[in-house]
């Protein structure tokens, strides 16, 4: 059987642009990645996939490998300069509980730099050359960002022994979520990006910080956290001051008489504790009690009776 194609690997036509290449590789790597996939053969197609994106998404070396198909024997004993090469991938599996929580790591940017790295080392043989810088995502839930938090990720990176021959290596680092983290920052690991080569230093890892979204709590503007909080009826009638749970903590919050469900109470500096702190916005969600007995009823049947007739804006 004939060896398949680059394209035919990332599932492309020949003429396809760089963003469908993209777009397929990146579909392919998370279906296919040892450390999210159940396929036996992950880690090689892993490779594969890898190995033709490498080749494809490069202008120059897409090119060359055009003309080496349209005239395989066009070129010198040395054969197919593609073949066999070993971009590897960066495997990096998150081994802890919360705050992480699950899912939560993204390897889709991962993955593309060490074939990179090592035409870089053939490149300059005689020289060090520093190992690539390397960027994730790491999602957190947004009460670490309250009170900090470390956790572990165990990581498994490339190696190149002195054949250049690639191996993995497993590393288990700790990781410090500081107090007061916002989205969009960036946690460095210094050391744990790719590999270095002729006795250059290793790159970093970057982790961009993202929070968990839930529909009852959920950050905008990077720091503002909003949050649904959860008032009895004649609470938000009567009004006055209540203990409610927060992602700041237990609060006592001061309920305006009348609250409509829906509605927000903003409490300034209580969001993310940054240098300079987000709001928190608590969402008023009216909670009506069953009416499970008799007694029940005859209550809210008293009610009924007092405000039929009325609407909630009299």
């Amino acid at each position: 059987m004939a060896e398949k194609t680059y394209y035919e690997i990332l599932g492309v036509d020949k003429t396809a642009d760089a963003d469908t290449i993209k777009k397929a590789y990146r579909k392919l790597v998370r279906k296919y990645h040892p450390d999210v996939s159940k396929e036996p053969d992950a880690a090689e197609r892993t490779a594969e996939i890898n190995t033709a994106y490498e080749t494809l998404s490069d202008r120059e070396k897409r090119a060359e490998y055009d003309e080496l198909l349209a005239n395989p024997y066009g070129r010198s004993a040395g054969g197919n300069p593609f073949g066999g090469a070993q971009s590897g991938g960066f495997r990096y599996e998150y081994r802890g509980g919360e705050p992480f929580g699950a899912g939560d790591f993204n390897f889709e940017d991962l993955f593309a730099g060490f074939g990179r790295s090592q035409r870089q080392a053939h490149a300059r043989p005689d020289g060090p050359i520093k190992g690539e810088d390397q960027h994730a995502e790491l999602s957190i839930d947004i009460y670490a960002a309250y009170v900090g938090a470390e956790r572990s990720l165990s990581l498994n990176v490339p190696t190149v022994d002195e054949y250049g021959r690639v191996g993995y290596q497993t590393k288990t680092l700790n990781v410090k979520i500081p107090k007061g983290i916002t989205e969009g920052q960036q946690i460095r690991l210094a050391g744990q990006g790719l590999p270095g080569h002729n006795g250059g230093a290793n790159g970093d890892l970057y982790l961009k910080i993202k929070f968990h979204d839930k529909p009852d709590l959920y950050v905008k503007n990077k720091k503002d956290v909003y949050q649904t909080i959860d008032v009895k009826p004649w609470e938000a009638v009567l009004g006055g001051k209540i203990i409610v749970p927060t992602a700041a903590g237990r609060l006592q919050v001061n309920l305006p008489a009348n609250s409509q469900n829906g509605k927000s109470i903003r409490l300034k500096g209580k969001g993310i504790p940054a240098k300079e702190a987000g709001d928190l916005y608590l969402n008023i969600r009216i909670n009506v009690p069953k009416a499970e007995s008799e007694a029940d009823r005859a209550a809210w049947a008293q009610l009924a009776a007092h405000f039929d007739g009325k609407s909630a804006s009299n």
